[in-house]
């Protein structure tokens, strides 16, 4: 199993920017495919961002606005998130071991999860 620990997370007005970061550490050979969720009050969780050996994958609704990016020698993995909108108000939660298909990535029930960053945007 791989622990994955986020930070970042925090209250911005709208259009601003915030860097997320998950930190990897143990089985990290599972990290070969990464990727970050939100989960908004009262929806679903959802795909935002993936990212498989150096090629990435991006919900249409954060294409433009969000990058993610990882450093192999700290097996850290950010996600960029510039103009903001109140609607990207979740809790953003990264996780390793995902499925990729297509434009989304999925997890499997052997996939790890951090414990998740809140992220406001205010209007």
């Amino acid at each position: 199993q791989v622990q994955l620990v986020e930070s970042g997370g925090g209250l911005v007005q709208a259009g601003g920017s915030l860097r997320l970061s998950c930190a990897a550490s143990g089985r990290t050979i599972s990290t070969y495919v990464m990727g970050w969720f939100r989960q908004a009050p009262g929806k679903e969780r959802e795909f935002v961002a993936g990212w498989i050996a150096g090629s990435t994958r991006y919900a249409d609704s954060v294409k433009g606005r969000f990058t993610i990016s990882r450093d192999n020698a700290k097996i850290t993995l950010y996600l960029q998130m510039n103009s903001l909108k109140p609607e990207d108000t979740a809790v953003y939660y990264c996780a390793a071991g995902l499925g990729c298909s297509g434009y989304v990535c999925t997890p499997s029930p052997n996939s790890s999860w951090g414990q998740g960053t809140q992220v406001t945007v205010s209007s």
